[in-house]
Formats: C-alpha cells, structure tokens, sequence
C-alpha cells in the first residue's frame, strides 16, 4: 500500500537550465542580479499571453474575456494585459486609475465592490466606467451624481444568486452576502433604475472563485445563463452584457491537478447559442483574474542562514509572509497546505533534503514551506514561490515590521 503523500500537479511553465529556472528567457541568477536586490515577484509576460492564448483556443470565440485587476494591479501587468483581452474589471479608484491609463475605451472597464465611496462613482460616471451596482441605496446615489454631472450613468446590476459555485475555494453567492443585490430584489430594482434614466448595460453574476472541479463550473455556468435570460423580462431595456465571472481556479497544492478547460469551453459555446436565441445582440464574459496571471508569477527571496533546530533544518530568508500571506497559509487556508516551493538556483540540485522555509519575522506564522522535500540549499541561495502571480504582494501585509518592500518586475 503506498502511503506517500500525495505530489505537487507537474510545474512545467519555466524551463530549466543548468539546474537554474528560466523567467522571461533569463536564469534566475541573472534576473536576481539585475533586479540588484531579493525579495522580488518576477512576472513573464509571454506565460501570460500564452494563457490568454489557451483561452481563446479552448473557448468559443464569441466570448469576451475580461482581466479581474485585483488578482495582480501592477501596472506593467495590466498595460500588457489590456492589449490581449477585452476588458478589465477592478474594484477600487486605484485600480480604475490603471485601468483607464490602458488602451481600453472606459466602457471596456467595469468597477464592482460594495462600499463605493461618492468620489468614487463620481470619478467612474465622469469617465464613463460601468458600475456594477451592489444596492438600491447605492443605485439612488449613481443616479444623483449623474444628474449633478450631466452624464448618464453606465451600470450594470450586480446579482447576489440563490446558488452557490460547488467545490469553490471561495464563494460568492448563495445565501447572504454583502456582494450584489438578492435575486428576488433585482425585478423591482429594474423597474426604478429605469425609471432614473440610467444607462442600463446588464447583469454580473460572480457565484465564486478558485474552482478545479470542471463539472461544477459547467454547472455554475449553466445555472447563471437560466438566471440571466429569466432576470431579462424584467429589464425595461435591453440586456447587452451578461459577466459572468469565471470560477477557474489553478493547482496549488499537492493532489490537485489542472482544470480542463476542454469541457468548460463545450458548455459556454452551447449556453451561448441558447442565450442568443433568446436575448439576440447580448455578449457574454468571462471574467478572469487568478487564471490569467498566477501561473505565470514567483516569488523569489534568498536564504540568510541554514539553521538546526533538535534536529530539524530551518532555511531562514529574507522573504515570508509580509510579501506573500498567501504561501504562508494565512490567506483562507483553514489545514496550512504548502505552494509549490523550489530553490530556484539548484533546482535539482546534487543532493535533496527535507527543510522548512522561513522568514524573518518574529512570529511563527513566518512559514513559506513547511517540511517539504527541496534541494539541500546553502547561504546565498534564492528559494522560490511558485504560482505566485496572483493574490502575491497587494494581498500582503508589507508594513508588519516594516522590512523593505519587495520589487516587482514584468520580463
């Protein structure tokens, strides 16, 4: 019987050469040496077209793919990005700023979140931004603030669903949330958004996130679309947009595998020749933030000192959980599972051993990899987070001890 616990998914987005990972076309050593300092998070550009690529290889072309900024704002990332997808949807003024600073038309950009402050709307109307509305209090607000622009809003209604993404790592409907608008409020919500002459775009629909489970996608899809086209009779315009969030989630740990795109993208092209025949002129979006971006981003930090403690070795780096709270297990992990972690300089390496990664802080919270088997690492090594691209150094508490911020570059 075999009782080994079970492996990392194969991670084969970064070659390796000479024992050392290849980013961007460059080894590590070099990348470390010219960024000049560790930690940093290293993006490459061409796995994140690669992605977009798969995407429109495995979905039907008339899905249009939007790039949810919160998953990774730094602004290089999303200046790439906006070149290759269809729109972007961010969650603050600061990363509407970004988003505008694209060559995306501002309609291209939608802005979701509950708690919109006023100059935030005012900022999104005033630029032509479509608000995603959480609230009916948040709806008379819009409509004010149009009036007092003399602009017409753009807004789509954002729904909380009496359904719920399956086997999600993170859920967004079902039940009550402080995301969107009951499903049972938005036909009388419609009726008075009319009535206040806003520019009515459509429906977001987001039910959850970091998903592997194909089946439960499909059927999240399938579910949200019937949603959709029922929601539709009621609306006094017609519906042009339907967001349908995305649910893609991507291997982190050991015993997962990647999801299958394949059967996703049969789904979507037999729902959206269902909704074209009912609701004709509509699109429909994926909106992808994880998906897009974490495979294609680590997290590099250098070890400090090899430490034996009765008879366990501690690699201590000048990295950890304020750059990278997810790989630490303190981003929702309720079991602390363990990233992918590698030394990215000896990959191989001549000899294995089995160590904890951990960082300078004083709290033994500090853990970017606990007990995993690596290459027996010396002082001056650079141990490396994979899977980092997302949900990495904006998620993080930088200031806790205040250590040096970490640079990010695109390769």
């Amino acid at each position: 019987m075999n009782n080994l616990p079970p492996e990392h998914a194969p991670l084969v987005q970064f070659p390796v050469q000479n024992d050392c990972l290849q980013v961007g076309g460059i080894s590590l050593t070099r990348l470390a040496q010219r960024v000049g300092t560790t930690p940093f998070y290293a993006y490459d550009r061409q796995k994140i077209t690669e992605r977009i690529t798969l995407l429109r290889q495995h979905l039907p072309p008339g899905i249009l793919l939007h790039y949810a900024m919160k998953a990774n704002p730094m602004p290089a990332v999303v200046q790439h990005l906006a070149g290759l997808v269809d729109g972007i949807d961010v969650a603050s003024a600061g990363e509407m700023k970004i988003a505008l600073d694209t060559i995306l038309l501002p309609d291209k950009i939608s802005f979701a979140g509950p708690g919109k402050r006023e100059y935030e709307l005012g900022s999104a109307i005033a630029a032509g931004v479509v608000l995603n509305i959480e609230s009916e209090q948040e709806m008379e607000l819009i409509a004010q603030l149009g009036e007092f622009l003399g602009v017409a809003p753009n807004v789509a209604v954002r729904v909380n669903p009496d359904f719920e993404l399956k086997s999600s790592g993170m859920k967004m409907s079902g039940g009550p949330k402080p995301f969107g608008v009951d499903v049972e409020r938005v036909p009388g919500m419609l009726k008075r958004l009319h009535k206040l002459g806003l520019n009515f775009i459509g429906f977001h629909i987001f039910s959850g996130s970091q998903n592997l489970n194909a089946a439960a996608i499909q059927e999240a899809h399938t579910k949200t679309v019937q949603l959709g086209i029922q929601l539709a009779e009621y609306a006094l315009s017609p519906v042009r947009l339907l967001n349908m969030g995305s649910g893609f989630g991507i291997p982190y740990f050991p015993g997962e595998r990647a999801l299958d795109l394949s059967a996703i993208g049969k789904n979507l092209q037999r729902l959206l020749l269902e909704v074209e025949r009912q609701l004709p002129g509509i699109r429909i979006a994926i909106e992808l933030g994880r998906y897009t971006v974490a495979e294609a981003g680590i997290y590099v930090c250098r070890v400090l000192e090899r430490k034996l403690s009765r008879g366990r070795v501690f690699l201590i780096t000048d990295g950890g959980l304020h750059h990278h709270l997810a790989a630490s297990g303190n981003l929702g992990q309720v079991v602390r599972k363990n990233y992918p972690v590698i030394i990215g300089n000896r990959v191989q390496g001549a000899e294995q051993e089995v160590v904890s990664v951990v960082g300078p802080l004083c709290t033994p919270l500090d853990i970017l990899a606990d007990q995993m088997q690596m290459a027996k690492a010396s002082v001056g090594d650079l141990v490396v987070v994979l899977q980092s691209g997302a949900y990495g150094l904006t998620a993080s508490p930088v200031t806790f001890l205040n250590h040096p911020k970490p640079i990010e570059v695109l390769v």
